[in-house]
Formats: C-alpha cells, sequence, structure tokens
C-alpha cells in the first residue's frame, strides 16, 4: 500500500505495527517514514510524498481548527522550510516541510474538513504533498517507536498525562 487515498483498502496488520504506552496508542505504517517532530511521509511514486501528522503530533496539539499553506503548488522549498501554519484548540503551529523538492499543494479535504487530522491521519487527514527528496533525520518506523518512547518518557517526567 503507498497511496491510501479515500478507497484505499484499510491496511492490515502486516501493514502496521500497534505502538502503546500508559495511556497513548497509534498504528505506526510500515511503508512511511517518520521525523523527530513527528510527521510521517509516504512515498506516492515518482518522487511525489504525501507528508502528514501522526496521532500523538494530532494529539498533542488538541482538536484542530484551521490551517493554511503559505506556499503555492509548484513552488521550490527546502527541507526545514515553513510551508504553512495548524491551529489546535492547544496550539498554533507552523508546519515544515522535511523535504527538499517541489511542493505539490495541501489537502483541500482539510479546508472542508478540518476533523480528518484527527480522525483519519494517514489517509484522508494527510497535510501536503512534495515531489522531492527527503531530509536525513527522516527515520523508519522503529526508530520512530524509540523517539516516541523518549517523548512519552518526558511528557510522564513532568506529571502530565497523555
Amino acid at each position: 500500500m503507498t497511496n491510501h487515498n479515500p478507497g484505499d483498502p484499510v491496511p492490515t496488520e502486516m501493514d502496521t505495527i500497534r505502538y502503546r504506552r500508559e495511556k497513548f496508542s497509534t498504528r505506526l505504517y510500515r511503508d512511511c517514514l517518520y521525523t523527530p517532530a513527528h510527521a510521517w511521509l509516504r512515498n506516492e511514486g515518482d518522487g511525489v510524498w504525501r507528508v502528514g501528522l501522526t496521532k500523538f503530533a494530532a494529539r498533542m496539539l488538541g482538536d484542530p481548527v484551521e490551517l493554511d499553506f503559505e506556499v503555492q503548488d509548484g513552488v521550490p522549498v527546502e527541507r526545514g522550510q515553513e510551508v504553512g501554519w495548524l491551529e489546535g484548540f492547544k496550539a498554533v503551529s507552523d508546519i515544515y516541510t522535511p523535504l527538499t523538492g517541489i511542493f505539490r499543494g495541501g489537502n483541500g479535504a482539510l479546508l472542508e474538513d478540518i476533523d480528518l487530522l484527527g480522525r483519519d491521519p494517514h489517509r484522508e487527514g494527510w497535510l501536503f504533498r512534495v515531489e522531492g527528496r527527503p531530509g536525513e533525520d527522516c527515520i523508519d518506523v522503529e526508530a520512530y517507536m524509540s523517539v516516541l518512547d523518549k517523548a512519552i518518557d518526558k511528557i510522564l517526567g513532568n506529571n502530565s498525562t497523555l
């Protein structure tokens, strides 16, 4: 499975890894790369990557309220460049691209239903697409589980709840 467009088959247990720690649980997708900033990247083919928020990032943001992209389709972008912003109930966050390449647009479905970010973050709730190459800080699912462990350890050390 590479695209996860609406209507694609639901991922099977072989496509995912179940991650559970304290009160947080999620499915992590084997066909994705991840960033330490809790984004996922999925190769759509022909050098185009779809980018979205992980369930962990969406939960830390809170209920999504609004988003906008400051970069137009077809514009060159550099890894780490701010391409937009996302407002949630708990915070407003800038959206950065984990790729260098050509911005290929935001997910128009989010303009109609922003709640897709939390309800279906790996299928219909993706953020944007870039034609290019991921940065060196992009990691596989096993390495991302270590990132999650460290983030949860930090939260638990602050006596917060997930």
